[in-house]
């Protein structure tokens, strides 16, 4: 995994691409920072992961870079791995 050390503002940009992939079952390479639903990224969190070097802003996308990507992977490893041990009783979005 990267050093880069996100806050949960730049973690939610992994986070939202690691569900879209988990959903689709499809490699994902980039991600909308802000949709027709008002959704947006929030400006920090782009600063860190493209300070970073985890991507690169382009035409309203995250366009993830080979550290980035490996990111990812590891998010998606952690999702997995602690899948079923969560406790219950969390709020639903």
């Amino acid at each position: 995994m990267s050093t880069v050390t996100l806050s949960d503002k730049g973690l939610s940009i992994f986070v939202f691409a690691a569900y879209h992939q988990l959903t689709s079952g499809e490699p994902v390479l980039e991600v909308v920072l802000r949709d027709s639903a008002g959704h947006a990224a929030d400006p920090q969190g782009v600063r860190e992961v493209e300070d970073g070097g985890l991507a690169r802003v382009e035409n309203g996308r995250a366009v993830f870079s080979d550290a980035g990507l490996a990111y990812l992977e590891t998010v998606l490893q952690a999702i997995r791995a602690t899948a079923g041990k969560a406790e219950s009783g969390r709020a639903v979005a």
